[in-house]
C-alpha cells in the first residue's frame, strides 16, 4: 500500500515548469490535488543559463503549493522533456555450453557493459536503463531467464544518459529548494510507458509529435526507449510560409485553414472565401495556391524527419506501428492531414492517431514508473559490504 502523502512532480519542458501534486489512495487510486503551470526562467533551449533566476522561480512556486496544500515537501521528482538525452544500445554475451543462466552471469555481462559505457562517456550520466532483449541459443527471451539450460546466451541493454552538469545543476538547484530528487524521468519514456499501456500487444512502436514550433520522434522497441530526436521546427513553418508566398496576415492563413476543404482535387478556378479574411483587404486567392504550399513544405518536413534519420531508417524495420500526434489548438485538419498522408507515404507503418498527451496522462505515468518501476527498466540496488559481487541489477519490474 502506498503512502498517502501527496507526491510533488515537476516537469521542465521547452517552454514551461509544470507543478503537479498528486496522491495514492488506499486502494493506490490516483487523484490529481494541484497543477501549475509557470514560464520557464533560468533555462532556455534545454540549458541551465542562470541558476539563481531558475532557483527563484521554482522555491517561490513551491513554497505558495505548500502553503495552499498546507504541506511540506521533502523529495521532487522531475520529468525532463528533451536536456540532450544520449542513447546507447549494447550487447554482452555469455558461453554457457550446456549450463544454466545464472543471477551471476548475468549480473557480468550487466558489470561490463555499464562499465564499458561509463568509461567512454565520461561526461554522461545514466538515466535510464533498459533489458531491452534476452536470446537465448538465437531464440528471443521475453523475461529475464535465470535458471535456463542453453549454450549462448546475449544480453542487450539500452541506456538514456544526459549530461552529468546538467544533473549536478539540477542537484544544486533543489538542494537550495530543500528537495532532494527522488527519480528522473524522461518525458518521452513516460508516454511510450502510456501508450504501451494502453494499447494492448503494442510493444515495438515510433511516436512522432508535432507542435507549433518543435517536433519530435522517439522509438519503443520491447518496452524500452531506443532513440529520440528533437527538431526545432513544428507546423508553425508551414503556416508563416503560406504567409509570407501569399502576403496573407497569419491570422487569416489560420483562419483559411481551418475553415476550408482541403483536398488534391481542388479546382484551379476555386477562389477563398471573402468572410475569411481578417484585418485585412480582401484579395483573390486562389484554395490550390495555399493546398500546393502547405502540401510541398509538410513533405519537406517529414523527408528531414525520416527519410534522412539514420536512426528511423535503420529501426523501421522491426516497427509496424506509428502513433502520430497533433498538437494545435486550432482545428487545422488540413496540416494534419498533410502530415498523415507524407508519413504514409515515406514508409509502410500504420499510421495511429493519438490523443494529446495531456498533464493528468503524464502526472498517471509518472506516477506509477516512479512507485512501480517499468517492466523493462533495470534498477540498480546498492549491495551490502559483504558481497563479493556488485548487482547492479536485481531488480526487474514486470
Amino acid at each position: 500500500m502506498q503512502s498517502l502523502h501527496p507526491s510533488l512532480f515537476i516537469e521542465i519542458n521547452n517552454l514551461n515548469y509544470i507543478f503537479l501534486v498528486g496522491t495514492n489512495d488506499e486502494n493506490n487510486n490516483f487523484k490529481i490535488n494541484y497543477k501549475l503551470v509557470v514560464p520557464l526562467q533560468g533555462i532556455e533551449k534545454n540549458i541551465i543559463f542562470d541558476l539563481e533566476k531558475a532557483c527563484n522561480c521554482l522555491k517561490d512556486n513551491i513554497y505558495n503549493i505548500e502553503q495552499n496544500l498546507n504541506l511540506t515537501f521533502k523529495e521532487v521528482i522531475l520529468i525532463l522533456e528533451n536536456f540532450n538525452p544520449l542513447f546507447v544500445n549494447l550487447s554482452g554475451f555469455k558461453n554457457l555450453n550446456g549450463s544454466q543462466i545464472l543471477r551471476e552471469n548475468i549480473t557480468y555481462i550487466l558489470n561490463i557493459l555499464k562499465s564499458s559505457l561509463i568509461e567512454e562517456e565520461k561526461n554522461k550520466t545514466v538515466l535510464h536503463m533498459f533489458n531491452s532483449k534476452f536470446t537465448l541459443d538465437k531464440k528471443k527471451i521475453d523475461n529475464l531467464p535465470i535458471g535456463l539450460f542453453g549454450d549462448f546466451y546475449s544480453h542487450e541493454l539500452s541506456f538514456t544518459l544526459i549530461n552529468s552538469n546538467d544533473l549536478k545543476n539540477l542537484n544544486n538547484i533543489f538542494d537550495k529548494c530543500n528537495l532532494k530528487i527522488k527519480k528522473i524521468l524522461l518525458k518521452s519514456f513516460v508516454k511510450g510507458a502510456y501508450l504501451s499501456n494502453n494499447n494492448l500487444d503494442t510493444e515495438t512502436f515510433f511516436q512522432v509529435e508535432i507542435n507549433p514550433n518543435t517536433s519530435k520522434i522517439f522509438y519503443f522497441e520491447n518496452n524500452s526507449l531506443k532513440f529520440e530526436q528533437n527538431f526545432n521546427f513544428g507546423f508553425d513553418i508551414i503556416i508563416k510560409d503560406i504567409s509570407k508566398i501569399t502576403s496573407l496576415k497569419k491570422d487569416t492563413v489560420n483562419n483559411i485553414l481551418c475553415n476550408t476543404q482541403f483536398d488534391d482535387d481542388i479546382l484551379d478556378t476555386s477562389l477563398v472565401e471573402k468572410e475569411l479574411f481578417k484585418n485585412e483587404i480582401y484579395r483573390k486567392i486562389k484554395k490550390k495556391l495555399i493546398y500546393e504550399i502547405a502540401k510541398a513544405r509538410v513533405e519537406e518536413v517529414v523527408s528531414i524527419m525520416l527519410l534522412n534519420n539514420i536512426n528511423f531508417n535503420y529501426f523501421k524495420k522491426t516497427s509496424k506501428v506509428m502513433f502520430f500526434e497533433f498538437n494545435s489548438k486550432l482545428k487545422i485538419d488540413c496540416i494534419k492531414n498533410l502530415y498523415t498522408t507524407a508519413f504514409s507515404q515515406k514508409n509502410s507503418l500504420e499510421i495511429k492517431f493519438q490523443e494529446i498527451f495531456s498533464i493528468e496522462n503524464t502526472l498517471e505515468t509518472a506516477n506509477k514508473l516512479s512507485n512501480f518501476g517499468w517492466k523493462k527498466e533495470a534498477i540498480p540496488v546498492a549491495e551490502s559490504k559483504k558481497s563479493l559481487i556488485v548487482r547492479f541489477f536485481d531488480a526487474i519490474f514486470g
